[in-house]
């Protein structure tokens, strides 16, 4: 474990908490009775029931970046209210990367199934915990990293935690419906250490030359590793891996990737270009939950 000296630079009054699956699995975290009284959350937030509501709305800092966040009073019993914290995919991911050991042993606990999850503390051992402050004056929680275990090989842990298949394998144990799973870009020397990733559209790039090039695989690295005659020069790759009910469909995604991407840039095929590569990408971006 990763121990810190205590900590002199606390705003506001602190809450230690210890690391949970709830961070993971649900995106929030219940906030016991004791740290309501400190941080006067009945006073602000007592009457708000459903993260629809714009009072509920709250801002979270981690790591110098701002998410938004909900608080809310959920039903615990049939007659008992308690205060939760809510946040979405991408603080969840930062705290997955940042609290590695604990995410991979919640994924082992719901792995196993009803019959094996209480003994999982005692028989991998370790525990992580999260620094939560709150400025009420600007509706602001400050998450701080306190102590965090360090993975045996971190490089290789950091690997799989965002590799395709762990992502495939969180949304199947919390019964969620498949997805495209996907990566940021990536230099070409990372391909001798890439997982296993198969079913996949990918993307190179040739930052020299200013080329991109499109395909499909059914094994990434074997595919990239076969000469591109298309694009010989490339050294940046990423790709989008499909769900296996999409497996059948690969070859028309593939076309419709080439197709758009032939009328949004230059092309050498036979397309009429009317844009340029000087326009804007305005839509927003949907970025990769790790």
């Amino acid at each position: 474990m990763t121990m810190k000296a205590e900590r002199s630079n606390i705003d506001f009054p602190l809450w230690r908490k210890k690391v949970d699956s709830s961070l993971f699995e649900h995106r929030g975290t219940a906030i016991p009775g004791w740290v309501c009284d400190l941080w006067c959350i009945e006073e602000q937030f007592g009457t708000v029931r459903s993260i629809k509501s714009s009072d509920s709305v709250v801002k979270i800092k981690f790591k110098e970046k701002y998410y938004l966040g909900n608080v809310t009073y959920r039903k615990a019993g049939l007659k008992r209210l308690v205060p939760a914290l809510w946040f979405g995919d991408e603080l969840a991911t930062e705290l997955k990367k940042t609290y590695l050991m604990s995410y991979m042993r919640d994924i082992e606990r719901r792995l196993r199934g009803e019959g094996g999850k209480s003994e999982i503390e005692s028989e991998i051992p370790f525990w992580e915990f999260l620094d939560i402050e709150f400025d009420c004056d600007l509706k602001m929680f400050i998450f701080t990293e306190h102590y965090s275990q360090k993975p045996i090989f971190p490089e290789l842990f950091k690997r799989i935690v965002s590799s395709p298949k762990v992502k495939e394998i969180d949304d199947e144990v919390r019964g969620k419906l498949s997805r495209i799973y996907g990566c940021k870009w990536k230099p070409k020397c990372e391909l001798d250490t890439e997982l296993i990733v198969q079913n996949v559209i990918y993307f190179l790039l040739d930052s020299m030359s200013k080329k991109i090039y499109v395909g499909k695989a059914d094994n990434l690295v074997i595919r990239l590793r076969a000469d591109r005659k298309n694009i010989p020069g490339w050294d940046f790759y990423r790709y989008e891996q499909l769900p296996g009910e999409l497996a059948q469909f690969t070859v028309q995604i593939e076309e419709m990737m080439i197709r758009s991407m032939a009328y949004l840039l230059p092309s050498s095929a036979d397309c009429r270009d009317v844009l340029g590569s000087d326009f804007e990408f305005v839509n927003q971006i949907i970025l990769v939950t790790d």
